[in-house]
C-alpha cells in the first residue's frame, strides 16, 4: 500500500511537470532545489554512503522525489543487507538500476523502482522484451534520449511509463520525446529544467497507469 501510495504521488508529479533533475555533481544539488517547483523529481548520480543521508533528507524536505541510482553511488552495496540499509534508514522514494536481480530485490523492500536501459542497437529491443519478462520495475528510462521514435516501439510492448535522458542539449530534443511517448524526460543540464511550461503544452500520449 505504501509503496502504492508513493507511486501516485510521483506519477502526479510527472504529470504535473514531465522534468527530472538528473543530479551528477554536488553543486547541482542547490540549482535543482531552487528549481523545485518546476520538477517532478530528482535522479541523484554522485555522493557516497557517507552523505548519502543527507542529500535524500534534504530533497525529501524540500517535497522533491529523490531516487538513487545505486551503480553510480560509492559505497553502497546491492545486495539485499544493503537494499535493506537503503530502504529502513536511507529511505529514497525509489531506486534507479541496470539490474534486474536488483530490482526484484528493491520491490520486494517496498522501494519504487526504475530499471534503465540502453538502446544501442535493435537487439536491444529484445533485451528490453526479456528482462520485463523476468520482473517488472515500476518505470523504465530509455538511453539515449535522441532516438525518440524508439519510444513507440518500447510502448507497443509495455504498459510502463517510461522516462528517457542522455544526449539532451536543447528543450526541442527533450518536447520531441514527450511528443513520441514519453512520460517525462531527465536530464543533468539546469539550463533543460526549466522547460517545464513548454512542456505542459505538449500533448500527453502516456497514460498513467498503476500496475
Amino acid at each position: 500500500m505504501k509503496q502504492a501510495s508513493h507511486l501516485e504521488a510521483f506519477f502526479s508529479g510527472l504529470a504535473d511537470h514531465r522534468t527530472i533533475a538528473s543530479i551528477k555533481e554536488p553543486k547541482h544539488i542547490e540549482i535543482a532545489l531552487a528549481n523545485r517547483h518546476r520538477l517532478s523529481g530528482v535522479f541523484l548520480l554522485t555522493g557516497h554512503i557517507g552523505v548519502l543521508k543527507g542529500y535524500v533528507d534534504v530533497f525529501m524536505n524540500h517535497g522533491l522525489p529523490v531516487f538513487l541510482h545505486l551503480e553510480k553511488i560509492g559505497g553502497l552495496s546491492t545486495d539485499l543487507h544493503g537494499i535493506d540499509y537503503l530502504a529502513k534508514v536511507i529511505k529514497p522514494t525509489g531506486i534507479i538500476t541496470t539490474k534486474t536481480s536488483v530490482v526484484k530485490t528493491a520491490k520486494k523492500l517496498g522501494l519504487l523502482t526504475i530499471q534503465r536501459f540502453f538502446l544501442i542497437d535493435t537487439e536491444g529491443l529484445d533485451n528490453i522484451a526479456k528482462s520485463l519478462c523476468q520482473v517488472e520495475p515500476d518505470i523504465i528510462e530509455l538511453m539515449p534520449a535522441r532516438i525518440p521514435e524508439m519510444i513507440g516501439k518500447v510502448k507497443a510492448f509495455t504498459h510502463l511509463p517510461i522516462i528517457t535522458g542522455g544526449l539532451l542539449f536543447e528543450c526541442a530534443h527533450a518536447k520531441a520525446c514527450l511528443k513520441h511517448g514519453a512520460t517525462a524526460i531527465s536530464s543533468s543540464k539546469p539550463e533543460l529544467w526549466s522547460c517545464a511550461a513548454a512542456f505542459r503544452e505538449t500533448d500527453k500520449a502516456s497514460s498513467f497507469m498503476i500496475s
